[in-house]
């Protein structure tokens, strides 16, 4: 009883202390919507984006913004206005790289530098020597090593220059090989940098489910700069791809207890609420009067616009097939996905059976007789080594028999058609005396014989297990005569010659009928 009640609180300790462990090391985490930009109305009336800067050959829209379009040697970036005031961050990228051929050029990087970079540089659309980080998804196979779509991490200290020949093999953190071209949802990526640790992870847009997140790379000990801008850049060169980033979210990271955020959500204050709001809504009513002014002076684009108001809540059939193919390979993908989950299971059964056998066998117990004591340990019975030779002799022939009997099937299919090109080349024009050709009825008897004599001969010389007397039959006399073997072979011939001309007959009495 005693123990009892000292057990008890030792188990809520424990518990307590791992709950600590785990949920103490959670970070606390803040939304910052000076460093993101989503749909809709990304972009301004102006073209201008709230908070960032872009230049080169990028294009801002209502849903995207296009940082190098599909055109040859193209290049632009979009970067933040202003540096971060937070030392740990998050941030997911939504982003789509499509083009018409099976390979494209030259990719997007994602940047974290102490300052920003150009917009028309020569490493993926910004500047070469960087100071901080960044991330490359690499779409074009410079070293020719057929490693690429290739995501790469590469920090610089603003002294080495970009190795483009290797396409950065040579300076990069981590990697992993992941296609993300011309897929059929969106590819996304997260990349979290906290406590000094450089996690991405890659989703490549075959689904849309945020469960299927594949770790790409992980390292420790990254040391970047303390502020500096986020931004994003993309470059083609011979080959032309369309790069366009839908998402750009930043979460800021914070240890647990030195940041005081409301059990709420995020604090804003009433006079920053209400300047947004009166923003939002003075947007809203100058669309509303842009919309109207439109319709006024365009009236027939305003009536297709009425009638096909209800179109978009309706698929069309090529539509409709797409939703299915996607759907149908989305349901493969969980099916392989839980394949080989079950598959992990029985592996891990297996090596768990294997280490207990390895185990029991290494500490030298003995197998246990009728009557002995409990507990003590006992040796599995397993496959001797006579039983596995005689199941490999078994398959053995198994298998050679396999193979005679397919030889024999050859052999029967080649006679049927040499009989058959046989007859086809008898002239139909006269009747001929003999149905067959005489020289090739005698051969093929002669084959037959041939085999049939082969036959006998391997099946006594088996059966007498060498020694040239069948076994089963009388030591003085043969199981077969010659005589009662040609009598057999004379009357086959017979029935064929007879049969040769009754088929004869009857095609020239049908002749003589037509």
């Amino acid at each position: 009883m005693m123990a009892a009640e000292v057990r008890w609180p030792c188990f809520a300790a424990i518990i307590f202390i791992v709950t600590f462990e785990v949920f103490g090391n959670i970070p606390l985490r803040r939304f910052e919507y000076k460093y993101s930009f989503k749909p809709p109305y990304l972009a301004q009336k102006d073209g201008s984006v709230p908070f960032w800067e872009y230049g080169g050959n990028a294009i801002a829209s209502a849903e995207n913004v296009r940082i190098a379009p599909s055109l040859r040697s193209q290049k632009g970036a979009i970067w933040t206005k202003m540096k971060t005031n937070f030392d740990w961050w998050e941030v997911d990228i939504i982003f789509r790289v499509t083009g018409r051929g099976r390979i494209g050029a030259d990719g997007l990087a994602f940047w974290y530098t102490d300052s920003k970079g150009a917009y028309d540089g020569q490493v993926f659309g910004s500047s070469d020597k960087w100071v901080g980080l960044g991330v490359f998804f690499d779409s074009f196979d410079n070293d020719n090593k057929h490693n690429n779509p290739y995501i790469m991490a590469i920090i610089n200290d603003g002294t080495q220059e970009f190795d483009h020949q290797n396409d950065g093999s040579t300076q990069q953190m981590a990697g992993c090989m992941r296609d993300f071209r011309n897929k059929p949802f969106p590819a996304r990526v997260k990349i979290e940098y906290y406590q000094n640790t450089l996690t991405v992870l890659f989703l490549n847009g075959m689904t849309n489910n945020e469960q299927d997140f594949e770790m790409c790379m992980r390292a420790e000990n990254v040391i970047l700069p303390k502020y500096g801008h986020f931004g994003l850049s993309a470059a083609t060169g011979g080959l032309a791809d369309d790069h366009d980033v839908l998402h750009f979210l930043t979460t800021s990271l914070h240890l647990p207890g030195l940041a005081a955020v409301p059990a709420g959500g995020l604090h804003v204050s009433e006079e920053d609420q209400r300047k947004l709001s009166q923003e939002y809504a003075d947007y809203q009513r100058k669309l509303d009067q842009q919309k109207e002014e439109y319709h006024r002076e365009h009236p027939e684009a305003a009536r297709k616009d009425k009638d096909n108001e209800f179109e978009e809540w309706f698929e069309s059939d090529n539509q409709r097939e797409l939703r299915q193919i996607f759907t149908g390979q989305s349901q493969m993908f969980e099916v392989l996905r839980e394949l080989n989950r079950k598959l992990d299971e029985v592996v891990g059964r297996q090596e768990r059976t294997l280490s207990l056998l390895s185990s029991v066998q290494a500490s030298g117990a003995q197998p246990v007789a009728t009557g002995q004591v409990p507990g003590q340990p006992v040796l599995v019975d397993t496959i001797r080594r006579h039983e596995v030779d005689l199941v490999l002799s078994n398959q053995n022939t198994i298998v050679n028999m396999a193979r005679d009997i397919k030889t024999l099937t050859q052999e029967v299919h080649s006679r049927s058609d040499s009989i058959l090109q046989n007859q086809a080349r008898q002239p139909t024009a006269q009747v001929q005396s003999v149905g067959y050709d005489m020289v090739s009825v005698i051969n093929e008897m002669r084959d037959g014989l041939n085999v049939v004599k082969r036959d006998v001969a391997a099946a006594s010389q088996r059966l007498g297990g060498g020694n040239g007397t069948p076994a089963g039959c009388p030591q003085q006399t043969a199981c077969l005569s010659p005589t009662i073997f040609f009598i057999f072979a004379a009357l086959q011939v017979a029935v064929i010659l007879g049969y040769s001309f009754w088929r004869d007959n009857r095609e020239a009495q049908a002749k003589k009928f037509y």
